[in-house]
């Protein structure tokens, strides 16, 4: 069963997620040298890289070698390498570059203009980037923590509701007519992200509060609800502010 975590306000589930990512990533370094996370996009993950950074400004406990930090991106929409609608600039500008964390462990998936003919190409390339960085057999790398946001109607990274990104098997995944612009992107898929030792959907706002609570109480299939199929190997953490959880006593 997934961990439920309930803030009153955005900023103050920002600030909350931040700590918490600071202090996940410091003990991975403690166990395994290194640690990796895979970020998300969105208004709630930006400000959570935000918060971060302010930590790594003034740390308060934990403190994290950002030298020694893998960073990869669930999703990433297949636009020029300068458009704003990347999710890597913004992560660029809110934490990765104040932070120092080194280029050769930024690990950003292709942009449209990068010299890849279609994003399934991107695709494949970003699936390779994982395997190498994977121990050998294995096809992906230890992710110690994965970030999600979720859109109103149950959409993850970029799978979307009813569509074919639900039920493919590939680690790493070209969208297509997206419902939400802009239409193509590159995006993890399931086996991928089930595969990090913890994932935590990150989710504000009442639009939202309707599939918050269809994904944790009414037993909704992934082809629905996409948020509904994912979890981690360790752990699966629902971190909600209030509005986002409005409807959850509702329905339990």
């Amino acid at each position: 069963m997934p961990d439920v975590v309930i803030e009153p306000d955005a900023d103050r589930l920002a600030r909350a997620v931040a700590a918490a990512l600071v202090a996940r990533l410091a003990a991975a370094q403690a166990v395994h040298g290194t640690a990796s996370v895979v970020l998300t996009g969105g208004g709630i993950g930006t400000a959570v890289l935000q918060r971060v950074a302010d930590l790594v400004r003034e740390p308060a406990r934990e403190r994290v070698d950002w030298t020694a930090v893998d960073v990869w991106w669930g999703d990433e929409r297949w636009v020029p390498a300068d458009d704003e609608d990347r999710n890597e600039l913004g992560a660029r500008r809110a934490l990765l570059d104040p932070a120092g964390v080194p280029e050769e462990r930024i690990h950003a998936m292709p942009a449209s203009d990068a010299g890849f003919a279609e994003p399934e190409d991107a695709a494949d390339w970003y699936a390779g980037q994982l395997a190498a960085a994977a121990p050998e057999g294995e096809p992906l790398p230890r992710i110690d923590l994965l970030l999600l946001g979720m859109g109103p109607e149950g959409h993850v990274a970029s799978i979307f509701p009813g569509t074919p990104a639900v039920s493919d098997e590939r680690p790493v995944v070209a969208v297509r007519d997206c419902p939400k612009p802009p239409p193509t992107r590159v995006s993890l898929g399931y086996p991928a992200i089930n595969a990090a030792e913890e994932v935590w959907l990150l989710v504000s706002g009442s639009a939202k509060s309707p599939a918050v609570a269809r994904a944790l109480t009414s037993g909704a299939t992934p082809d629905e609800l996409p948020a509904a199929g994912v979890h981690g190997r360790r752990a699966t953490r629902w971190l909600l502010d209030a509005e986002a959880a409005a409807e959850l006593d509702a329905r339990s």
